[in-house]
């Protein structure tokens, strides 16, 4: 099951689980902002490339809900 991580590794921008974002298969989870921007659409982290976070049913949010630990990259992101 997905972690639904709540902020964008880079920015450290909230991102939660109705809220666009993008993973890659280690769920390295970015705002589309920095995914498409910074990154121009490779992780940082493994090198793979994004897919759009599936967002998760309401009733199965609450009983399945997300992760409220925050990832973030030391120094952001580089350019």
């Amino acid at each position: 099951m997905l972690e639904l991580r709540p902020n964008c590794e880079c920015c450290d921008r909230d991102l939660p689980p109705d809220a666009a974002a993008m993973i890659c298969t280690f769920e390295c989870t970015f705002c589309p902002d920095c995914a498409a921007g910074v990154l121009k659409g490779e992780c940082p982290n493994c090198g793979g490339n994004f897919a759009p976070r599936p967002i998760r049913p309401v009733p199965m949010l609450e009983k399945y809900p997300a992760s409220t630990r925050r990832v973030v990259k030391t120094g952001g992101c580089a350019a």
